[in-house]
């Protein structure tokens, strides 16, 4: 498999390769269409001044003539009536030419060989030194008639300029593939280390640095990974004391149980502390029961799977009976209600709201003190918001920052019965998001605790 380092320089490469044939098709097109013609013109124009000076100017012989102008780097080929040629200057590489066309040039016809003749496709074509390929022109001279041909000797005009032009795309192609070379690793290098911290990162190795300082794309990238290993390593934290937490709430109860069984089995108990460490086992078995209830709660509603089923109902009905349910309670600490509740109907899923307000009624009884008071109302507009107020022990700043944590549990000092799992909230807040709501929860230490549960009504407003 080729390295994405060996693509790019393979892609660069093609690409100068491609645009370095089309740019040359493309010259070939503008000189067939242009320059073949001018070129053609301009070479008999040359041609025609040469007979013109030999004819009206020269006081030297034909081959004399011819013999200077060839030194001018002019490649000459000169028939006369008889069929007798003679070459001036560098000799043509080919020199057949069909009889034709020099008794047509005899006969004071323009031989246009360089447009008239095909000389292949390419520019390259101009270059061809074979007599076909070149201007005849008629030329009278002592009286007899001949046929020249005239064509300029590119190899001596032009020889070091090929030479210059050759050594130019040869220099430009190599420095070109040593650029492609470095750049191209400047550009893949960052690509290899993400590719390095991919595989570090699998290996559950969240230690990476990655240079983010790169105002590119590839800066973007590094950046987005740094944030994603960042949240992956949270995530891993939180899973580890996820199980941690899970795996104390679990073993407390079982200790006990255990350790109150076989303290039952060995027989050395009174009948009064036997019904105690029943009792005992009966509440951890219940606690247990609903720390599964509540695990299993949180992980449905982490999936979201079908478990929001939405009906309409009268949420100020549902909160009373919450309050009913939880009467022994808040009548045991002489807590007082104040109910501010309108007759109000949403469309929710009653059983997960249910499970909401009686979370949250529960820890407010827990928390407010004897003789103090709970006030819960309910406010109706575009959105629903249940306020529940209490006159508690309130909680600190900290405290607020991670009430809503799974298995957290804000005052370390309160025994177990107290705190319960720590998850209530937890699983307040998910149904809260499930149902599209918000909870928002503000408290001070000695002055109580205010929660506000924002849901939408479900209702289509009617016209």
């Amino acid at each position: 498999m080729k390295s994405l380092y060996v693509r790019v320089v393979l892609t660069f490469v093609a690409i100068v390769l491609i645009s370095g044939t089309l740019g040359f098709l493309l010259a070939n097109e503008y000189y067939q269409r242009n320059l073949r013609a001018y070129n053609e013109q301009k070479i008999m124009s040359i041609g025609q001044q040469m007979i013109d000076l030999y004819e009206h100017k020269s006081s030297l012989d034909l081959p004399a003539f011819m013999t200077h102008v060839a030194n001018l780097n002019f490649q000459l080929y000169l028939v006369d009536e008889n069929g007798a040629a003679s070459q001036f200057g560098a000799p043509f590489r080919d020199q057949q030419i069909e009889p034709a066309i020099i008794q047509k040039v005899l006969a004071g016809e323009t031989y246009r060989g360089i447009t008239e003749e095909q000389h292949g496709l390419f520019v390259t074509g101009f270059f061809e030194n074979t007599l076909t390929n070149s201007i005849g022109l008629p030329l009278t001279a002592e009286g007899k008639k001949y046929a020249l041909f005239v064509r300029p000797n590119i190899e001596q005009q032009f020889g070091e300029v090929h030479i210059m032009f050759a050594l130019l795309l040869a220099a430009m192609f190599v420095l070109s593939l040593i650029l492609i070379l470095t750049f191209t690793r400047y550009l893949v290098k960052p690509i290899e280390k993400l590719s390095h911290a991919t595989k570090k990162l699998a290996e559950g190795q969240y230690d990476i640095h990655l240079d983010i300082s790169r105002r590119d794309e590839i800066g973007d990238l590094a950046m987005h990974f740094a944030r994603m290993t960042e949240s992956l390593k949270q995530l891993d934290e939180m899973r580890q004391e996820f199980v941690s937490n899970v795996s104390h709430e679990i073993q407390s109860p079982l200790t006990s149980i255990q350790g109150f069984s076989q303290a039952i089995r060995s027989g050395g108990v009174t009948s009064d502390q036997r019904e105690l460490y029943l009792t005992i086992i009966e509440e951890e078995s219940r606690r247990l029961s609903s720390l599964s209830k509540q695990l299993l709660t949180l992980a449905s509603l982490d999936k979201e799977t079908g478990l929001y089923e939405p009906t309409r109902f009268r949420l100020d009905e549902q909160i009373r009976q919450v309050l009913l349910v939880l009467e022994h309670q808040w009548q045991q600490k002489k807590l007082a209600m104040e109910l501010t509740l309108p007759e109000t109907f949403i469309v929710g899923d009653k059983q997960l709201l249910n499970q909401v307000w009686m979370n949250l009624l529960a820890n407010s009884i827990k928390f407010t003190p004897i003789a103090g008071s709970i006030s819960i109302a309910i406010q109706k507009d575009t959105r629903i918001v249940v306020t529940i107020r209490d006159t508690g022990i309130g909680m600190s700043e900290e405290e607020q920052e991670h009430v809503f944590d799974r298995f957290y549990k804000g005052d370390k000092s309160r025994n177990r019965e107290a705190t319960g799992s720590g998850l209530g909230l937890s699983i307040v807040q998910k149904i809260v998001q499930v149902a599209k709501g918000s909870i928002h929860l503000q408290s001070r230490i000695g002055e109580g605790t205010t929660v506000t549960v924002s849901l939408p009504t479900g209702e289509h407003p009617t016209a």
